[in-house]
């Protein structure tokens, strides 16, 4: 039998909280929060007694989302990506894992253009079963302003609503390039190429974190440092490095790649032009996909916790599901350095042929 929850016999209410429905029913935070949310994994007599606790002590519970679709909208740069260097499959593993304890249906509808997009956001309004929808990889702003007015939830994977309209989940981009460069310059690096495909939302926030951190240190941030390369393809990478070598000398002593793929293509580069890594040229990537770990050197890199931004978002769909006041959230999930042996100290006679 249930204890009695705060606010009974006459005192001053507080709000109930869900460790109050966890107590006074026996069970842990997380069996109650299980029960609250439909999951699987509880038995029947203890979700009765939790939902019992929870509604004569009018805590608001999650609506259950168990049995429903939710529709995955994911863009051509999501689909290619996929393809190719596998983040998006790591944020769509995190998804299912996440929609099978929640009991949910994940249908993925590729979508080119807005008449693909709008041709989506019509099955949702139409199917009383779809709970809601995700956006994998989104930035285009009339895709975005096509979500306006929509009545079920919509939230962005690996994308954000620059006027705050939808909910989003992404790395802490901006941070974490920040991050890695302040490595590199303890290392004592003072030339740090800046390489990036150009165009998303996502990498101009890695790029920010980059050139933040050189300002802080009172290092030039000027264009020659910025590398553009047309593709995600390592090939390219390799091919922008090689020609940049060819032409300038090895006037850096250190490369930031916007992700793996052109930190790996980097790497071939300066090594076909003669040179070492780490030996003349330190190179990290940010990703951290399971490769980098076997490559020769093994790869630094910023590790991005790409299935937890496929779990992270069914979450926040899941609170609008609940239809409580709450605003638009962006949430940005931390990103940490693992240390391999693609970088290095700065090597001395380096340093001083380049300033």
């Amino acid at each position: 039998m249930a204890k009695p929850l705060p606010g009974k016999r006459g005192k001053k209410s507080r709000r109930v909280r869900l460790e109050d429905i966890a107590q006074a029913c026996g069970v842990s935070l997380s069996t109650a929060s299980r029960a609250l949310a439909g999951e699987k994994g509880v038995r029947p007599e203890i979700r009765r007694q939790v939902l019992e606790a929870a509604k004569n002590a009018n805590y608001v519970i999650p609506t259950a989302v168990a049995g429903q679709k939710v529709i995955l909208a994911a863009s051509s740069a999501a689909m290619i990506d996929y393809v190719r260097n596998q983040f998006t499959l790591y944020v769509l593993e995190g998804l299912k894992e996440r929609a099978q304890t929640l009991g949910l249906e994940i249908v993925t509808r590729p979508i080119a253009n807005q008449a693909e997009e709008l041709a989506v956001l019509k099955e949702a309004r139409e199917d009383d079963g779809v709970a809601g929808l995700l956006f994998l990889t989104i930035d285009d702003e009339g895709m975005l302003a096509a979500t306006r007015g929509f009545d079920k939830p919509v939230v962005l994977l690996n994308s954000d609503d620059p006027f705050m309209r939808l909910s989003s989940v992404t790395p802490c981009n901006r941070s974490s390039a920040h991050l890695a460069t302040d490595y590199l310059i303890r290392l004592g690096h003072r030339r740090i190429l800046f390489l990036m495909r150009p165009g998303r939302r996502t990498i101009e926030r890695r790029y920010e974190g980059w050139r933040d951190a050189m300002l802080a240190h009172g290092l030039p941030v000027t264009d020659d440092l910025v590398v553009p390369v047309d593709d995600w393809l390592p090939e390219l990478a390799t091919q922008v490095i090689a020609r940049r070598i060819a032409a300038n000398g090895l006037d850096f002593t250190a490369l930031l790649a916007a992700g793996d793929s052109l930190a790996v293509g980097a790497m071939v580069g300066v090594q076909q032009m003669g040179f070492s890594v780490p030996g003349d040229v330190s190179v990290m990537g940010m990703d951290d996909l399971p490769q980098a770990a076997f490559l020769n050197p093994p790869m630094t890199s910023m590790h991005i916790p790409m299935r937890e931004i496929g779990s992270v978002a069914l979450d926040l769909l899941r609170d609008d599901l609940a239809g409580l006041p709450v605003p638009s959230r962006r949430v940005e999930l931390a990103c940490h350095l693992v240390e391999r042996a693609s970088t290095a100290k700065v090597r001395e006679r380096v340093a001083t042929a380049t300033g």
